[in-house]
């Protein structure tokens, strides 16, 4: 069975020219990653309401770059049975800034935006560590984060 792969942008933003090249990106980490039958949305916003899912889901009154949400329900329809990994809010503003900051093009960050989401609604946790320019990860999740990556680096969300 296939994935779903909802990609959406916050009511009052212009959608990015690159964005129907987010979900057959999507699709390959999900197959990567041996996701099967699930569901997954992914929503690009603002630091505005990124800074409001922050504050409200994690205690944390500042934007980040990508939050991750676990739903882990299940549902069937006409196409079969699904499992609702779960919901990805990443934030376009901090996009290029963290690009700049790891001295990447936005291609590149937001590949690995996506990819972080998606681990974390596998169930990958990162914490204290977080990735750093010029730092090699150590923990699980960043490690496959980053081999992954390399596997994909010659995919293109934004062209």
């Amino acid at each position: 069975m296939a994935n779903r792969v909802l990609v959406s942008v916050q009511e009052d933003l212009d959608s990015p020219l690159w964005l129907e090249n987010v979900q057959p990106f999507v699709q390959k980490v999900l197959k990567a990653f041996n996701f099967d039958g699930e569901e997954i949305s992914i929503l690009f916003c603002n630091d505005s309401y990124m800074q409001e899912l922050n504050s409200n889901y994690r205690g944390i009154d500042s934007p980040t770059d990508v939050l991750s949400f676990e739903n882990d329900e299940e549902y069937e329809d006409e196409e079969g049975k699904w499992l609702c990994a779960g919901d990805i809010a990443i934030s376009l503003d901090t996009l290029p800034v963290n690009a700049a900051y790891f001295e990447q093009t936005e291609n590149d960050e937001i590949k690995r935006l996506l990819v972080h989401g998606i681990l974390h609604l596998n169930g990958y946790d990162h914490e204290p560590e977080h990735i750093e320019k010029g730092v090699e990860p150590e923990c699980e999740m960043l490690v496959k984060q980053e081999n992954l990556l390399k596997e994909l680096k010659n995919e293109s969300v934004i062209k």
